[in-house]
């Protein structure tokens, strides 16, 4: 016994049909169409779920996913694909964080320590109040963003200076 019953009334089953027969449209409403005529129940032929699966070449969890809409949707929302969930933006710091970021990352390290880590960096971020979270992966893409220098062969948000040479002997 299926949860979800397909029963179409004979504006619906025509509105199907003629989407079908004409053939125009997008492959998953056209696919859709054809499940939601075969799953229909009104005419007291019931096909398993199986069949439909085989007649059309789509997966299980489709065609119970098809029947599940239009029960708890409508016809609309059955045919069509759901939208997808709105993305987050992909630049996570920006402006005045991403100077203070670099300006961290470009000043000495904190006491007991050789260098920044990106971590560290993270720390300081939060500890400054300019977020609240943020991962270390974000920092690491903001910095690596500063990376592509046309000018110079050297990259990264900071440019060393090169030490002067304590011994003339070794130049070469």
């Amino acid at each position: 016994m299926d949860k979800y019953r397909v029963t179409l009334d004979a504006e619906e089953r025509a509105t199907l049909e003629r989407l079908v027969n004409v053939g125009k449209g997008a492959a998953r409403r056209l696919i859709h169409a054809r499940v939601l005529l075969l799953a229909d129940t009104s005419e007291g032929q019931q096909r398993p779920d199986r069949d439909i699966v085989h007649s059309l070449g789509i997966s299980l969890r489709t065609v119970e996913r098809v029947r599940q809409r239009l029960v708890t949707e409508g016809l609309p929302a059955a045919l069509d694909h759901r939208p997808q969930p709105a993305r987050p933006g992909k630049v996570k710091i920006k402006g005045d964080v991403e100077q203070k970021l670099i300006q961290l990352a470009c000043s000495d390290p904190p006491q007991g320590r050789c260098h920044w880590t990106l971590q560290l960096l993270v720390d300081e971020l939060v500890v400054l109040g300019l977020v609240e979270t943020i991962s270390v992966e974000t920092v690491r893409q903001a910095l690596k963003k500063t990376t592509s220098s046309r000018g110079s062969w050297r990259r990264g948000a900071c440019r060393r200076t090169p030490m002067p040479a304590t011994s003339s002997a070794w130049r070469t």
